[in-house]
């Protein structure tokens, strides 16, 4: 028999060792396995414990709460993956086993099934509903536009715009549209262009493709990003029958790049016809409102007021007799009633019979009437000087007045225009003098200005 020997491990030491021997190949910390969830379990502190299994081996997983917090889909059992991460072992059974930091869907069925299961967690949070979406600009001065540099959809974007509006600015954010930095990429340019506090309205998109192609434009950051952008944002995406949660969340979804500048941007000869069309609407307000002003004017013109002033004043001379017979009616009718208070008062005091209120109820009625008779006196005198005051000014007023003072009008021979310069009239013209009682038939002699008048 053989001696003992010289130190024996302990399983302890045994599995650390392995452990050590597992965590120090690189070929083992930074791998990718694909495989079916089976026994997923999510613990109450966030971490998930699962198997990985092909069709002929098993591998028990776990996922720290640290690294699945950002997965894009819940795992399920039977869900086809590719998860990242080392091996090691866990000591306490002695049992290696698969430390995953990063997982994604394994074939469309599983990607689709992570796009319904963000689309319906961020419809639930409201990020789709319409009153959230923000109106485009209408008329932008600058466009950004976040895409590929090397793709088709740049090229058809540039294109359009440069087609529509050449006056537009164009500000370009190159990003990765697909592969593992793409989604990032989007998110960091959608925060910079934002920053920037000089863009109208963003277009973030790239050409089709598949759906693991354009999944960059379905992870929950950039959906996050563009609902947090304070810039419109119109999603292009694709072609016509490719949706992504991009599109969903956006302000606009455009079904093709070329359609998003046509959204964005619209064209110049449509600017310039609408324009013409308000710069027609402009010139018939204005004709309208000066031919209602012309209007007004030329029914003033012929307003009675001026084109015939002393029936004006005749009117106003006649408003004023029907006042005087209404104030001596008023004041008869005055008159009236106080003779019948008067008689009334003596009634009664004839039936009451005593001698001495007899006596003084007609002192009162006798001053009653003096003070009536003052006032009315009063009334008439006043009314009297206001009439006789009117009539001076109408007297006044009246050209016939001012004629009787030795001037005369003067008319050309027509006798239709009034003549108010020698500079209207010339030697050999006829002209009609019209005077207080008649008028005058006259010929120019000559014409003499102020300066050889005064001479």
């Amino acid at each position: 028999m053989r001696g003992e020997p010289a130190r024996a491990l302990t399983i302890r030491e045994l599995t650390r060792l392995i452990k050590g021997k597992l965590e120090g190949d690189p070929g083992l910390q930074d791998i990718w396995l694909r495989g079916e969830i089976s026994n997923f379990t999510l613990h109450s502190s966030g971490h998930m414990y699962f198997t990985l299994k092909d069709d002929a081996s098993r591998l028990k997983c776990i996922m720290f709460a640290s690294y699945n917090q950002r997965l894009p889909f819940v795992p399920k059992n039977g869900t086809k993956v590719l998860a990242r991460g080392g091996v090691s072992v866990y000591e306490r059974d002695g049992q290696y086993q698969f430390y995953a930091t990063a997982m994604q869907p394994d074939g469309i069925g599983s990607l689709y099934l992570a796009f319904e299961q963000l689309k319906r967690k961020l419809e639930e949070e409201g990020l789709f509903r319409p009153e959230t979406k923000r109106a485009l600009p209408l008329y932008p001065r600058t466009v950004g536009v976040i895409t590929s540099p090397t793709g088709a959809a740049v090229r058809d974007i540039l294109i359009t715009l440069e087609r529509r509006n050449p006056g537009v600015h164009v500000l370009l954010y190159p990003v990765s549209v697909q592969g593992t930095g793409a989604a990032p990429s989007i998110v960091k340019a959608i925060r910079e262009m934002n920053e920037l506090g000089a863009i109208d309205v963003l277009i973030v998109g790239r050409g089709g493709g598949s759906l693991e192609e354009l999944w960059a434009f379905n992870e929950e950051p950039v959906a996050r990003a563009i609902r947090a952008s304070a810039i419109p944002i119109i999603s292009a995406v694709g072609h016509e029958t490719d949706f992504t949660i991009a599109d969903f969340v956006s302000d606009m979804r455009a079904a093709t790049p070329t359609a998003a500048a046509e959204i964005a941007v619209r064209h110049i000869g449509e600017l310039r016809q609408e324009l013409t069309y308000l710069e027609r609407r402009m010139a018939g307000a204005l004709g309208r409102g000066l031919a209602k002003a012309k209007e007004r004017w030329q029914h003033a013109a012929r307003s009675p007021y001026f084109t015939q002033p002393k029936r004006s004043l005749l009117a106003q001379a006649e408003r004023l007799d029907r006042l005087k017979e209404t104030l001596r009616y008023r004041i008869g009718a005055e008159q009236s009633r106080a003779q019948e208070r008067a008689t009334r008062l003596v009634g009664r005091l004839q039936a009451v019979n005593p001698q001495q209120q007899v006596i003084h109820a007609r002192q009162r009625a006798t001053a009653a009437a003096k003070r009536l008779e003052l006032a009315m006196g009063a009334i008439m005198r006043e009314r009297t000087s206001r009439f006789g005051s009117i009539v001076k000014q109408l007297d006044a007023l009246s050209p016939l007045k001012v004629m009787a003072r030795g001037y005369s009008l003067a008319y050309d021979e027509q006798e239709k225009k009034l003549i108010r310069s020698i500079d209207e009239v010339q030697p050999g013209d006829l002209l009609h003098l019209r005077l207080t009682d008649g008028k005058l038939v006259c010929q120019i002699w000559g014409i003499h200005g102020e300066e050889q008048a005064n001479g």
